[in-house]
């Protein structure tokens, strides 16, 4: 039997966020459903990158689930676990300030997560 490694994805990931995945706060990280992630599965690895530093930290996917949309993605994954430092309004807000109406229009992600490592 062949085992297959994980596949590795890089992403960006504001301060934030970052902070909320490395103390284990946050479960769900919402993306776009942009072509390069079709493939992403649950036991691949994603390493969130800050943007133009070399902090990093792996995470395993646990799960990976589409929406049509980030309202019915905070509802049906539950706002809390996208971020629990922030209400449902604000993180709508927040991830509509990352991602314009039409990359919306593309469907979202929500990936669940677990921090690998200490």
């Amino acid at each position: 039997m062949t085992e297959t490694a994980a596949r590795v994805y890089e992403l960006n990931l504001y301060r934030r966020y970052f902070d909320l995945i490395s103390a284990r706060r946050k479960r769900v990280e919402v993306r776009v459903r942009y072509p390069h992630l079709e493939d992403l599965a649950a036991s691949d690895v994603i390493r969130f990158r800050i943007k133009g530093t070399d902090e990093t930290c792996d995470v395993l996917v646990k799960r990976v689930t589409s929406y049509d949309g980030f309202e019915a993605l905070l509802d049906g994954e539950g706002a809390s676990n996208v971020n629990p430092s922030a209400t449902r309004e604000e993180q709508l807000a927040n991830i509509r300030s990352i991602y314009p109406p039409e990359k919306e229009k593309l469907g979202a992600l929500a990936i669940e997560i677990e921090l690998l490592g200490p």
